[in-house]
């Protein structure tokens, strides 16, 4: 499999000025300015293959955003080696820029005052698009993501999530091999979310695009993503399956049960870890080993109404890896 994607040993550090409360303290750093040094990205290497979907999560501050921008070509990276198709991003040739695209969640490439249409043949222009190819494209996607009677309408006057299946189109009019996708859900109800993960995920299976998402939305990386890249404070924390991931970290389950009449929590911990109590319902932590006999004991124990019981979320998964806890 051809790996389009090469990273080794890859940093971005920034200098950020130091500035202490006070007045006193505000005009000193006019004259003498303290800096800190800021490790966005330290030192993380991986490669990706041609259609690979991979997922990039971590917190607020990661460095995810960071590394999406060095292998775009928008940041210089501070040291180490990356190869995006075959070209060094920063570089920015022409033969680069038209195999590569970004879409972000917070960033807008329309023209505002202008109807979506308007920005989609500028595009068409600034790429060189043969008529019938542009032609085909564009009524393809505007077909897939349902914006027949939208992409008229001036940018401004569209919601968030008409505005976002524009943008999609705006990025992938030109068909790039590599699709780098950072938070494109953020701020999208629920279903606008599924529709536009059902839209992403029939694009990447119909034409085989390398795909990078990094997202909050842990359903956003479970609905699309069959590998996971975890960074947290700039270093790499986890590269691989995400089903491996959920097997190796979430080693327990939780059961919930409804009771009939109000059980005292005494009298429940004998059975498990208690993650939830209140008078009428709890919530154990259970060892995936010991789940039957444990239910069935707290079934015979207990009047209960209903029970659940669930996997641990992907979310509760990735958090204890960033806070280096154990389930």
């Amino acid at each position: 499999m051809e790996k389009v994607i090469k990273v080794k040993n890859l940093s971005r550090h920034f200098k950020v000025h130091k500035r202490k409360s006070g007045l006193k303290e505000s005009l000193k750093s006019v004259f003498h300015r303290e800096y800190e040094l800021v490790k966005a990205v330290d030192n993380v290497s991986f490669e990706i293959n041609q259609g690979e979907f991979v997922g990039f999560i971590g917190p607020n501050g990661a460095g995810k955003t960071t590394t999406l921008k060095m292998l775009s070509g928008l940041l210089y990276p501070t040291s180490g080696e990356v190869d995006v198709l075959g070209y060094f991003p920063f570089d920015k040739k022409h033969d680069f820029l038209r195999q590569i695209s970004l879409v972000m969640g917070q960033k807008n490439q329309l023209f505002w005052d202008l109807p979506a249409e308007e920005t989609f043949k500028l595009i068409k222009k600034i790429y060189d698009i043969p008529d019938g190819e542009y032609n085909k494209t564009v009524n393809e996607l505007i077909e897939l993501l349902d914006v027949t009677d939208i992409v008229q309408k001036q940018v401004r006057k569209m919601s968030l999530g008409q505005r976002m299946k524009c943008e999609f189109i705006a990025s992938l009019i030109y068909k790039p091999k590599v699709l780098f996708l950072d938070e494109p859900t953020i701020g999208l109800d629920v279903v606008m979310q599924k529709k536009l993960r059902e839209f992403i995920k029939e694009y990447n299976r119909k034409y085989k695009t390398t795909i990078i998402l990094t997202s909050h939305y842990m359903e956003d990386v479970k609905e699309l993503c069959e590998r996971v890249i975890i960074i947290d404070k700039g270093k790499i924390g986890y590269d691989g399956s995400l089903e491996i991931l959920i097997k190796k970290y979430a080693k327990s389950k939780r059961i919930t049960l409804v009771f009939i009449k109000p059980v005292k929590k005494k009298d429940l911990m004998p059975y498990g870890r208690i993650i939830k109590y209140e008078r009428y319902k709890v919530t154990f932590e259970i060892p995936k080993s010991d789940i039957s006999d444990v239910a069935s004991k707290l079934l015979k124990d207990f009047d209960v109404d209903d029970v659940d019981i669930s996997e641990i979320s992907i979310e509760e998964i990735v958090r204890q890896i960033f806070t280096n806890h154990k389930i």
